[in-house]
C-alpha cells in the first residue's frame, strides 16, 4: 500500500473515531489512541483515590480553582484564557473577569469554561492600552486570580523580553530562582517557546503544573506561549498539515494523538494570541494560530515550524538509524532537500510577506518559533553520541529554511527559539557566512531531561572566530544539513551523560546549560541585545553571572548580512519622518527589503547593478513610488517624496 493511501485511510479513521477502547467511550478524546489522555484532569476524578503527583496537583481547596490566566492586546483588542483546575459535579461552569477602573472593580466578560482542558477565555475590545489596569478571574464566590493588564509600552526606549522553552518533568519542583530573577528584569513581554509540557498524555495537569510554577511573573504582563512536541505528546513533531500519523515516532508526518486533544492543547496554550493571520484549518479540523504581536514598538512575527513541516520517513533517502538522523559523512546535501519538501509552507510565507509590508506600529521586527534554522548541534543525550543531522530541526529541508530567513531578512528580524536544549547565538547564512540574521536558542529551564553540546569533531574554531570569545569553536561552520552558520555563544554542560546530571540538577554551582534568555531591543539606537542566564544565577552581580560569551550584543541593520553593491539617489521626505521604505529589483520582482528608516533621508542600498523600484509611505510603502531608478554616485541630486 502506497504512503499517500495509508494516510487518506489514518485521516479518515481519526476523523469517525470509531469504537473506543476501556475508557474511550467516555471520554473526551476518541479511539483506542485517546482512550488514556488527560486522564487525571476527566470528569471521573473526583471518584479516584489515590494517583502521582499530578492527580494529586489538580485537586485543589475549591476557592484555589482558578489556577492562572495569560493574556496578550495588540491594536485595541485584549485576549485572555483563564486556566481553571478540574471542577466538580454541581460547580459553576462559568468564569467572570472584573476589571479594576477608577478603583472600581466592575465585571467585564462572562466566559463558559470548556471542557477538555478546563479554559475560560475572554475578548474585550475596543481596548485602551495606554494604561494599567488591574485584573481578576473569579469563579463562583471564593476563587479568585489577581494579576495586571500592562499599558503597551511606547514610550520605553527599550522593549525587554524573557524567552524560555524545554520545562522538563525531570525536576517537577518549583522555578523560583528563575522566577525572583525576572521580576528584577522585570521584561515587558515572557515567550514560551514549547514543551511547557513533557507529560505526553496528560496536558491539562502538566500545564497546571507549570502555571503554578510561573504564575507569580506571567500574571502581570503579556505573555506568548506556543506548544512544541511535547505538548502535543510527541518526541519530534513534524505536523504535515495535520494528516494522522502512523505511528507515536510521528517520522511519517502528522499528529499521532486526536485531533481533539490537539485542538485542546493549542487552545489552552494560544486563544490568547492575537487572532490567527490565517484561521483557515488544516487536516482534521486543527486550527491555527500563527500571528502577529506589537508590544512596544516590536513586531514580533509567531510561526509555527512544526504543523506544516514534511515528515522525513519516506520521503528522502534513509541516512542513519533512524528516519530524522543523518549519520552518512560527505552525504550530498541535494538528495535530502528536494522539492515539494514543506518547512513553514506557503500560507506562513505569505504571512511573512504581508507581515513584512506592514510596520503599522512598529519600529523593529523579530520572529518566534519553536526551533532553531540550523543543526547547532553535535551531541545528543550524552558525550559519546554523535549526529551529523538531526531532521527534527529548521536546517532541514534547506529550500524552505533558506526562505524563511529571506523573509526575516527583509525586515532586519532576528529569530528568537527554544527546543534545542543548548543555548546558542548564530548568525545565519544564506548564500554564504553570515548574510542572514542572528538567531537565539533559549536554554532548556530543566537540562537534566536530554541534553546537547555544541563540539566539532576536529575540537577546532571555525574560520573568523569571535575576537576575544572565552569559548574555543566559534566561527563560520556549515552545519551537518550544509547550512552556513557562524556560532556565536553556546552554553555547554560541564557534564558528559545524562544521570549525572540529573543528580545535580538542584545544584546551585553545577554547570547544567539550563536557565532562560532576555533579549533587550532598544528603539532609539537599533541595538539588540541577547543575555543567557544560568537557572541559580544571582543577577545582580551583572553580566559576569552570564553564561561565558554572552551578552552579544549587535545593530538591528547587522541582521541584513548582504554586501552593498551600489546606492541609489536619496530619498528626502518633505512631510514624513521615520517612514517605511521598500526596495524591489526589477529584473527578478524581488524585494530586497522593506524598512522603517529613522529620520525624513534615506539613501536606498542595492547588491548589484541594475534597476530597482522604490516605494515609501507612512506604515507600509505604496503612497509613493519611482520606478527604473539606478545606482548612481554620491553626488546624484535627490529625489524628493511628499505623500
Amino acid at each position: 500500500m502506497n504512503r499517500i493511501l495509508q494516510l487518506l485511510i489514518l485521516t479518515l479513521v481519526a476523523g469517525l473515531g470509531g469504537t473506543a477502547a476501556a475508557g474511550g467511550a467516555d471520554g473526551p478524546f476518541p479511539g483506542e489512541r485517546g482512550a488514556t489522555l488527560d486522564t487525571a484532569c476527566r470528569l471521573d476524578i473526583w471518584d479516584k483515590r489515590g494517583g502521582g503527583l499530578l492527580a494529586k496537583l489538580v485537586k485543589v481547596p475549591r476557592d484555589q480553582v482558578v489556577g492562572f490566566a495569560l493574556y496578550t492586546h495588540d491594536h485595541g483588542v485584549l485576549k485572555m484564557s483563564a486556566q481553571l483546575f478540574p471542577l466538580q459535579e454541581g460547580e459553576a461552569r462559568e468564569a467572570r473577569l472584573e476589571l479594576n477602573i477608577d478603583g472600581q472593580w466592575r465585571e467585564a466578560a462572562r466566559s463558559p469554561v470548556i471542557y477538555p482542558g478546563w479554559s475560560a477565555h475572554f475578548r474585550l475590545e475596543p481596548w485602551d492600552s495606554t494604561r494599567d489596569v488591574p485584573y481578576r478571574v473569579r469563579h463562583g464566590n471564593a476563587a479568585v486570580f489577581e494579576g495586571l493588564i500592562r499599558k503597551d509600552p511606547v514610550d520605553k526606549d527599550v522593549i525587554v523580553v524573557g524567552s524560555l522553552s524545554c520545562n522538563s518533568n525531570a525536576d517537577r519542583g518549583d522555578r523560583d530562582t528563575i522566577v525572583e530573577n525576572l521580576k528584577k528584569q522585570d521584561p515587558d513581554l515572557l515567550f514560551f517557546a514549547g514543551d511547557q509540557s513533557y507529560d505526553h498524555k496528560q496536558h491539562t495537569a502538566a500545564w497546571l503544573l507549570w502555571g503554578r510554577q510561573f504564575r507569580e511573573i506571567i500574571k502581570d504582563r503579556p505573555v506568548v506561549t506556543i506548544p512544541d512536541d511535547h505538548d502535543v505528546g510527541h518526541g519530534n513533531l513534524w505536523g504535515e498539515g495535520g494528516i494522522v500519523a502512523e505511528s507515536p515516532a510521528g517520522d511519517t508526518g502528522g499528529y499521532f494523538y486526536p485531533a481533539e486533544y490537539v485542538r485542546m492543547v493549542e487552545r489552552c496554550q494560544t486563544w490568547h494570541l492575537p487572532d490567527p493571520a490565517d484561521p483557515r484549518p488544516v487536516a482534521q479540523g486543527i486550527t491555527t494560530y500563527f500571528t502577529r504581536l506589537r508590544v512596544g514598538g516590536v513586531d514580533f512575527a509567531i510561526l509555527e515550524d512544526r504543523k506544516f513541516k514534511t515528515g522525513p520517513n519516506g520521503t528522502i533517502p534513509r541516512m542513519g538509524p533512524r528516519p530524522d538522523h543523518i549519520q552518512e559523512a560527505g552525504y550530498d546535501p541535494k538528495k535530502i532537500d528536494l522539492p515539494g519538501l514543506e518547512l513553514l509552507g506557503d500560507r506562513q510565507m505569505a504571512f511573512l510577506a504581508e507581515w513584512g509590508e506592514d510596520w503599522t506600529g512598529a519600529v523593529i521586527k523579530a520572529a518566534l518559533s519553536q526551533t532553531a534554522f540550523c543543526g547547532a548541534v553535535h551531541l545528543h543525550g550524552s558525550k559519546q553520541n554523535r549526529l551529523l543531522a538531526d531532521l527534527d530541526c529548521n536546517g532541514w529541508p534547506q529550500a524552505g529554511r533558506n526562505k524563511a530567513l529571506a523573509a526575516l531578512r527583509r525586515v532586519r528580524a532576528c529569530h528568537l527559539c527554544g527546543d534545542q536544549h543548548l543555548a546558542a547565538v548564530v548568525k545565519h547564512g544564506i548564500d554564504r557566512f553570515r548574510d542572514g540574521p542572528y538567531g537565539f536558542t533559549s536554554p532548556a529551564i530543566i537540562n537534566s531531561y536530554y541534553a546537547r553540546w555544541w563540539s566539532p569533531a576536529d575540537e577546532q574554531a571555525g574560520a573568523n572566530p569571535i575576537p576575544g570569545s572565552p569559548l574555543p569553536w566559534t566561527g563560520d561552520y556549515l552545519d551537518g544539513l550544509y547550512n552556513p552558520i557562524t556560532m556565536i555563544a553556546y552554553a555547554n554542560p560541564a557534564f558528559d551523560s545524562m544521570p549525572e546530571m540529573r543528580k545535580s540538577q538542584r545544584d546551585p554551582k553545577a554547570i547544567l546549560g539550563d536557565g532562560y534568555g532576555l533579549i533587550r531591543f532598544n528603539k532609539r539606537t537599533g541595538e539588540t541585545t541577547f543575555e543567557c542566564w544560568p537557572r541559580y544565577a544571582d543577577v545582580s552581580q551583572g553580566d559576569i553571572a552570564q553564561y561565558p560569551g554572552w551578552p552579544v550584543t549587535f545593530q538591528v541593520e547587522e541582521n541584513d548580512g548582504r554586501q552593498v553593491a551600489g546606492h541609489l539617489p536619496e530619498l528626502v521626505f518633505e512631510n514624513a519622518v521615520d517612514p517605511v521604505v521598500q526596495t524591489i529589483e526589477e529584473a527578478t520582482g524581488e524585494v530586497l527589503y522593506t524598512l522603517r528608516i529613522q529620520g525624513d533621508r534615506f539613501r536606498p542600498h542595492v547588491y548589484a547593478p541594475g534597476k530597482y523600484s522604490v516605494k515609501a509611505g507612512p506604515h507600509r510603502p505604496g503612497a509613493w513610488s519611482m520606478q527604473h531608478v539606478e545606482p548612481a554616485g554620491p553626488g546624484a541630486a535627490p529625489l524628493q517624496v511628499r505623500f
